[in-house]
């Protein structure tokens, strides 16, 4: 069966089972659920009513059985405030279904309009002749609507460096049930450690790794649709989507290849999955397969339809333990038919687009104020990175040495509270070419 075929096959059979649930529910109106908020100011109205009662007990009256229930009830809504004012400030840092925290923001919502963000200044020092640099790097509005307990709307609308927006995902996700659930529209693949969490309070450093760019063309976001679950300490998401487009890869990788869903070719389709382990607390374990054809049409000089087979492998490890927080992750991706592609797009010599692009990279940080921060941490961190864009190439090619790049990246992160970071870091970048620029970068980073 063709990768067209099978598409639409797929395209049939979850249209099938997103609609049965609709057809079969019986009309009505769903009752009006009272917001958290209201909840917590009724709450507040009632303590104040207490407290008021309370003196007026004690300056008038000898009650003192009644005023001792009345100061147990009292103690009993003041718990109750705080722990729904704890749960409203937990869900601003809580993520959900492989989104960050913001993100998923409408899932904790009961009905209705979500509205979130995220926000990132950059500053870059760069030791050379390059001048320096300041820019809102990234300006994110989160717009999610919450039909009722099954249907769920979120997007991601982005202005990056302050101009020209860009819808960086907008789904519907059909909530069936945990072990399955159905998701279409314009989805981040789910590849990586960065590429779906990418919100600036959520990983150490103020520029994403290097490889989770490159590499891993984050921000990695197509139309497709898919399957999404968790079944006991292991969660998955699985996609059929638009694959990449070989004309936009490079010596320096794959990330020009990404069609971000703007009248995407889609004469290739691409199928990505993911599978993660949780079952230890602060332990996330897993790896993600990337396959699909990437030609989209082009065709060699001699007029041959070329494929481009891509192929991308990944495997992740996070673990958190007491202020303690270690990240791995190694990817290679491989290419086929690249000397035809290369002919195609006039490269020669070290221009050629890697046949196999491999890397790596290992981060240890740690929160010296775990356990007695009051809601602050600060985070000292160091990360290397290795990885060479142009690992093979075909023969009668070159590989260029400026390619093959280690970087150390060391910094800081303070967190004053969890939806605002402020990192700085310098970062030292070494490559074969002996050409590798130093710099110094600041970040002041928010989401809510």
């Amino acid at each position: 069966m063709s990768w067209r075929i099978a598409a639409v096959v797929a395209v049939v059979s979850v249209v099938a089972c997103l609609t049965a649930p609709v057809f079969a529910q019986t009309p009505g109106t769903p009752s009006t659920v009272q917001s958290d908020s209201d909840r917590i100011q009724k709450l507040e109205r009632e303590v104040a009513e207490l407290k008021a009662e309370i003196a007026a007990l004690k300056s008038t009256s000898t009650e003192s059985g009644r005023i001792v229930e009345l100061e147990r009830k009292l103690e009993v809504l003041a718990g109750e405030i705080e722990a729904m004012k704890i749960g409203e400030a937990a869900q601003a840092t809580v993520s959900e279904h492989g989104l960050g925290p913001a993100a998923s923001k409408v899932y904790h919502a009961e009905r209705g309009l979500s509205i979130g963000g995220y926000g990132e200044v950059l500053y870059q020092n760069f030791r050379s002749d390059r001048s320096s640099e300041i820019d809102l790097q990234r300006a994110v509005l989160y717009f999610g609507y919450k039909f009722d307990d099954k249907w769920v709307l979120n997007s991601e609308v982005e202005y990056e460096h302050g101009v020209g927006a860009e819808v960086e995902f907008a789904y519907l996700d059909y909530l069936w049930k945990p072990q399955m659930s159905f998701r279409a529209g314009r989805v981040l693949l789910p590849v990586g450690l960065i590429n779906e969490l990418h919100e600036p309070t959520v990983y150490l450093g103020a520029n994403r790794p290097a490889i989770e760019t490159l590499i891993i063309p984050t921000t990695w976001r197509e139309d497709g649709f898919g399957l999404f679950g968790q079944a006991g300490p292991f969660s998955y998401r699985t996609y059929l989507l638009a694959g990449l487009n070989a004309e936009g890869f490079t010596s320096e990788g794959l990330v020009e290849g990404r069609q971000e869903g703007v009248e995407s070719k889609a004469d290739d389709i691409a199928w990505v999955s993911r599978l993660d382990y949780t079952g230890v607390p602060g332990l996330l374990a897993g790896g993600s397969v990337y396959a699909g054809d990437s030609g989209q049409g082009v065709r060699s000089v001699t007029g041959r339809r070329l494929g481009v087979a891509t192929k991308l492998y990944e495997g992740h490890l996070e673990w958190k333990w007491r202020g303690l927080e270690f990240r791995a992750l190694g990817v290679q991706a491989k290419i086929d038919d690249v000397a035809a592609l290369n002919e195609t797009l006039g490269l020669t010599g070290d221009e050629s687009i890697g046949s196999k692009l491999q890397g790596y990279y290992v981060q240890l940080g740690y929160d010296v104020l775990a356990g007695h921060g009051g809601g602050r941490s600060l985070t000292p961190f160091a990360r290397y990175e290795s990885f060479d864009t142009q690992k093979e190439v075909p023969a009668g090619f070159l590989r260029n040495p400026a390619n093959d790049i280690n970087s150390l990246t060391m910094g800081i992160a303070f967190k004053p509270i969890d939806q605002i970071v402020i990192k700085a870091d310098y970062q030292k970048f070494d490559n074969a070419a002996k050409t590798g620029v130093d710099q110094i970068n600041v970040l002041l980073g928010y989401i809510f």
